[in-house]
């Protein structure tokens, strides 16, 4: 019996987000005990999903952990993943399929966004710092990133941290934008996105047109070591879970 891990990526249409992530990806393999290790792409990209499953049961995988890198839970997570591994189920009864949960509410993620704050300027008690969220219509999207700025507001002396979506929730990354424009304290602004893209243009573009030195832009969370110490651990949860089927278990 051979037990493979199938990694799902999000998927994009610029070559240099794709390849950011099948580098992580490769880093993490060589501290994952498995015996097949394939990457898919959820969109945009291939290998799919269904080209990756394909590749583990070609290789004799009796038991395809699936482990999506997202780095919280909405519609990717909770419906379209579901979706296509229910499909691989399907084509391949006989598999045993167990699927994991996307990066969420860590304490290594809140540290890797104290590191981006701290990277972007110095910090003091005055110092407000606001988390940019890709945004969702589901509600568990603006609860979990709250929860992440409440921890990182815990692990620091930040006067405060917000949070703001660029779309689908509220309150908006413009009108957060706009209220903080004509500040005399320092307010640092982190992208909560895994790779770089449109988004992150279009973000620098509104801030750099505040034309206020205090609304400061950091990096953002890319896929440094932090980020990769939160995602082996949603690895190895998925993996020590050996016996329960996908299928009986998303009934």
């Amino acid at each position: 019996m051979k037990h493979a891990i199938l990694y799902v990526c999000h998927g994009s249409r610029i070559r240099k987000a794709r390849e950011e992530a099948i580098d992580f990806i490769k880093r993490c393999q060589n501290q994952v005990e498995a015996e097949i290790q394939e990457i898919s792409f959820l969109e945009l990209a291939s290998p799919s999903i269904e080209e990756g499953f394909k590749a583990c049961v070609e290789k004799g995988a009796s038991h395809v952990s699936v482990v999506p890198l997202l780095l919280l839970t909405a519609v990717h997570a909770k419906k379209d993943i579901p979706d296509e591994i229910q499909n691989c189920q399907e084509a391949y009864p006989w598999i045993t399929v167990t699927y994991g949960k996307p990066i969420g509410v860590h304490d290594k993620m809140a540290e890797s966004v104290i590191k981006k704050i701290r990277d972007a300027a110095s910090i003091d008690s005055s110092t407000v710092a606001v988390l940019i969220g890709r945004g969702s219509s589901d509600p568990d999207v603006s609860k979990d990133l709250g929860a992440l700025a409440e921890l990182v507001q815990a692990k620091t002396k930040l006067a405060d941290v917000r949070t703001c979506y660029l779309t689908a929730a509220s309150p908006s990354f413009s009108d957060t934008l706009e209220s903080v424009k004509n500040t005399n304290g320092n307010v640092i602004f982190i992208p909560y996105l895994l790779f770089t893209g449109l988004l992150m243009k279009g973000i620098e573009r509104e801030i750099s047109q505040t034309e206020n030195a205090h609304i400061i832009l950091g990096d953002y969370l890319g896929y440094d070591p932090l980020v990769e110490e939160a995602f082996l651990d949603r690895v190895n949860e998925t993996l020590s879970v050996k016996g329960e089927s996908y299928a009986a278990s998303h009934d």
